[in-house]
């Protein structure tokens, strides 16, 4: 079956959700991936669609126009001082966008109370025929595929997934034929990406590279080839900032590049066993 993609946020962050969605399909994705859930960050944009009805209606309109699916929403993060019920709005827009998952992941050390929080952020998303797929950061306080894999086994729910990062898996140095011993249905989709093979010199330098300066797919250290060897076909999600790259090249060509240099990646290492 022939690999799908989508274009992550992250890559155009710039861009509305009905903007992304536009240029996701004049770059040929398949899928969008969006971050109606707003974080707070530095110079980030608040794309809450549930309390900007006018954008709302904007990306619905470009979803159906464009006839591109919404893959995934972001962020259900689990921290402190964070109540879980506050993304039940962004869960309701996502179910009726089409949207299939949500992302999370946990940036507090308190495990029984991640363990809570992400429980119930799954048992609120199942309620509007979500998954809720957990990822690991390098600068977060789940780091590595271990730690990941004990916190979906305890949770023990039917609608959790696990989403693997390419560049976070590389940073944490797990390997990739680990992932063809865990379930297959925790597999939903993966961002793929590549990682500098140079480590980063500090967590500032780490935030800046994963935020602003991912390589196409292929371009880096990664086990790229690894990863889709050893995991079911599933939606591939092009999440490369490159912020300097960007500016150069203009978004639209620099998502056409994510989409060329990942499909072609994906079809030598899956179809012709080349890496």
């Amino acid at each position: 079956m022939e690999p799908k993609f989508s274009l992550a946020h992250l890559t155009a962050l710039e861009y509305s959700p009905p903007e992304l969605t536009y240029l996701a399909a004049k770059a040929g994705f398949d899928y969008v991936s969006m971050r109606p859930i707003y974080m707070g960050l530095p110079d980030e944009k608040n794309y809450d669609l549930a309390n900007n009805r006018e954008m709302y209606k904007k990306t619905k309109k470009a979803l159906q126009e464009t006839g591109l699916e919404l893959l995934d929403i972001e962020l259900a993060k689990v921290d402190k001082g964070i109540d879980y019920k506050n993304y039940e709005p962004a869960f309701e827009v996502a179910a009726e966008l089409g949207g299939k998952h949500v992302l999370s992941s946990i940036w507090v050390d308190d495990e029984d109370f991640a363990l809570e929080q992400f429980s119930k952020i799954c048992d609120l998303a199942n309620q509007y025929n979500l998954t809720v797929d957990l990822e690991y950061v390098p600068i977060a306080s789940i780091t590595n595929l271990s730690e990941t894999v004990e916190i979906l086994k305890k949770a023990d729910k039917k609608n959790t997934g696990l989403m693997i990062d390419a560049h976070h898996f590389y940073r944490a140095g797990d390997k990739a034929e680990e992932l063809s011993e865990l379930p297959g249905e925790w597999f939903h989709y993966m961002h793929l990406c590549d990682a500098p093979g140079v480590e980063p010199s500090s967590q500032e330098e780490m935030t800046r590279i994963l935020r602003e300066e991912r390589p196409y797919v292929g371009e880096g250290a990664a086990d790229i080839s690894g990863l889709l060897r050893n995991t079911p076909n599933v939606p591939y999600s092009l999440e490369i900032p490159h912020i300097r790259r960007a500016k150069e090249l203009g978004y639209e060509k620099h998502a056409k590049k994510c989409l060329q240099t990942a499909k072609q990646y994906v079809k030598n290492t899956v179809f012709s066993g080349e890496s």
